[in-house]
């Protein structure tokens, strides 16, 4: 049932994880410091290493100097 507005679903299954000491005491760690679930950090850590969403932001389609800047861009339109 959801009590707030708007409503989102999620479908998740559960899973169980085989962990080494030293890896569990690492994610109750981040859990206690970030104060979110181990399963949260879990799934965030898999998002971020095995997913990669795309990158967001600027991407460089060139290899070498900038000669102008971004704010000079229609000026190569007076060179042809």
């Amino acid at each position: 049932m959801c009590v707030t507005e708007p409503c989102t679903l999620t479908y998740m299954e559960k899973t169980q994880v085989y962990l080494e000491k030293e890896e569990l005491e690492a994610v109750r760690e981040a859990a206690a410091r970030s104060g979110r679930s181990m399963a949260e950090v879990i799934r965030e850590a898999i998002r971020k290493a095995v997913l990669k969403p795309r990158r967001r932001g600027f991407v460089a389609i060139w290899d070498g100097k900038l000669k102008r800047s971004s704010r000079e861009i229609d000026s190569i339109y007076d060179e042809l």
